[in-house]
């Protein structure tokens, strides 16, 4: 018998009479069963199983099931991941590269599926979660055979996804059917799914792992999920276009960037309310050029990183203070972030210059930027 995937109650501000929304629009969430146009949900073992390497440039179709004990054997052979390693997903290369961080350099690039972007590590580091968007499913990469091992059930069109603390849950952001689908590592099932806005992107989960946030690009908000509960508690409106969320390090702050509104919202978690806002003014661009996407942050909290997209550059922001200290020249339209579990050095993936700029956090310079492949989009850093 198939495990039963949990249903949160859908949002009530989402929903006119009779379920649609004011313009008379079914939200993805709270479409009726019957008008839904979802397509079966893959097979897990499938890559693993119908195909040796990932060199074809795309997930193949699902191969048969049952044959869950060979790929056990398999995954109980990988190892850690490669110390010092950044892994970048290239949006249209439809695939991740390999930077060595000791060296700055791309050691190989491998075909992993349609449309990556979102990726996470796994907590012992190895495997590689990254998100299909063209292939409805998130690709399971052995970091260190760089071989496709398997996929999970992740719903339609996922973007972004976050692992829990504890390494135990995935959350998962599926953009065209407005869900935050939560899926249990260990058996690798999806176990709940919770209705948001219109267009879901950006997920973050609170340093105790008792609090997911789901920002959704249409309906402006940011979505506070109790969990385990998985039940929405709070539905706080920002300016327009929220990409992405990070919570600060010891959870006292949630940031959530605008793409369009071009402004930060600094979020308290415990209040769940708007405290405050801030810009960005870069000499001489003009507003609509400056569009705040993916955030991080150092470990004492001190500082905070933005990427401001299509501005070309890197804002750095007093994390008590939220003062802009500088704006650091990367590539063309830098998307997302990651810090070395060090501190020492911020990666930035650039979309359209199709490269990863590689900046010095003590002296807050570009050191180099390292050539991926065609429009890199998310970043993740094994350590050391």
């Amino acid at each position: 018998m198939q495990a039963q995937v949990k249903r949160a109650r859908p949002l009530p501000q989402l929903a006119g009479e009779g379920g649609r929304r004011p313009d008379g629009v079914w939200p993805a969430a709270l479409t009726p069963v019957g008008l839904r146009d979802r397509r079966p949900e893959p097979s897990w073992d499938h890559a693993l199983l119908s195909s040796p390497h990932p060199a074809s440039g795309h997930l193949p179709r699902f191969a048969e099931k049952g044959k869950l004990a060979l790929l056990a054997l398999a995954l109980a052979a990988t190892g850690p991941a490669l110390a010092g390693a950044a892994y970048v997903t290239n949006e249209k290369g439809d695939s991740v590269s390999i930077i060595d961080t000791a060296k700055m350099q791309t050691t190989k690039t491998v075909a992993i599926g349609q449309r990556p972007r979102g990726l996470a590590l796994s907590k012992d580091g190895a495997f590689l979660f990254v998100c299909l968007g063209d292939d409805d499913t998130i690709a399971i990469l052995d970091t260190k055979s760089l071989r496709i091992v398997g996929a999970l059930p992740s719903g339609p069109d996922p973007e972004q996804l976050r692992l829990s603390p504890d390494g135990a849950t995935l959350f998962v952001a599926n953009e065209n059917d407005a869900l935050l689908t939560a899926i249990d590592v260990a058996s690798r099932k999806a176990i709940r799914e919770t209705p948001v806005g219109v267009e879901p992107e950006g997920v973050a989960v609170s340093p105790d792992g008792k609090t997911v946030v789901v920002t959704s690009e249409t309906t402006s908000m940011a979505h506070f999920i109790d969990w385990p509960g998985g039940e929405s508690v709070a539905n706080i409106l920002v300016p327009s276009r929220p990409r992405f969320a990070e919570f600060k390090p010891d959870g006292a702050e949630l940031w959530v960037s605008s793409e369009v509104g071009g402004k930060i919202s600094v979020i308290d978690p415990v209040r769940k309310a708007v405290v405050q806002t801030f810009a960005f003014d870069v000499p001489g661009l003009r507003k609509e050029a400056i569009q705040p996407v993916g955030i991080r942050f150092t470990r004492d909290g001190r500082l905070g990183f933005v990427a401001l997209g299509p501005a070309n550059r890197v804002a750095v922001v007093d994390g008590a203070t939220k003062a802009v200290l500088k704006y650091i020249l990367v590539g063309q339209r830098v998307w997302h972030l990651a810090l070395t579990p060090d501190d020492t050095q911020l990666y930035a993936t650039n979309g359209v210059s199709n490269d990863v700029t590689v900046i010095d956090v003590a002296s807050l310079k570009a050191l180099k930027s390292i050539p991926v492949g065609s429009y890199p989009w998310g970043v993740a850093i094994a350590g050391p």
